[in-house]
């Protein structure tokens, strides 16, 4: 299979409560016009990026009954789906961010705890 930029990320598959984010370049403002302060950025480490994949979020427990000794163990794992979305704006602190490079891109691997806000364009 040939590597496209369609489907370069097919491959990659983001865990749990991690999302993969597309750093955007560093400025005051983001196009909607939320403004972050230098200070801020300087101090708290924050970064903003588009989120490109997500895990499948938080694994859930399965309920225990008296009769699960007697089940088989092919019950698939239930998850709690994460807040953020394909195509989200992320601002998120950089102290919990891993960063990669994957063909030649800047990503970061960002658990959803360290995300702190996201600007979604559909309407609510």
């Amino acid at each position: 299979m040939k590597i496209t930029s369609e489907n370069k990320l097919k491959k990659l598959i983001v865990v749990g409560d991690r999302v993969l984010i597309k750093p955007t370049k560093q400025s005051d403002k983001t196009s909607s016009g939320l403004y972050l302060p230098p200070g801020v950025q300087e101090k708290e480490k924050i970064q903003s990026g588009y989120v490109i994949k997500v895990g499948p979020g938080y694994p859930l427990p399965l309920p225990v009954d008296e009769d699960d000794m007697w089940k088989g163990k092919d019950e698939q794992v239930k998850y709690l789906p994460l807040q953020a979305q394909e195509g989200d704006l992320a601002i998120f602190l950089q102290k919990g961010a891993i960063e990669v490079i994957y063909e030649d891109e800047k990503y970061f691997i960002v658990p959803q705890s360290s995300i702190l806000m996201l600007e979604r364009e559909e309407e609510l």
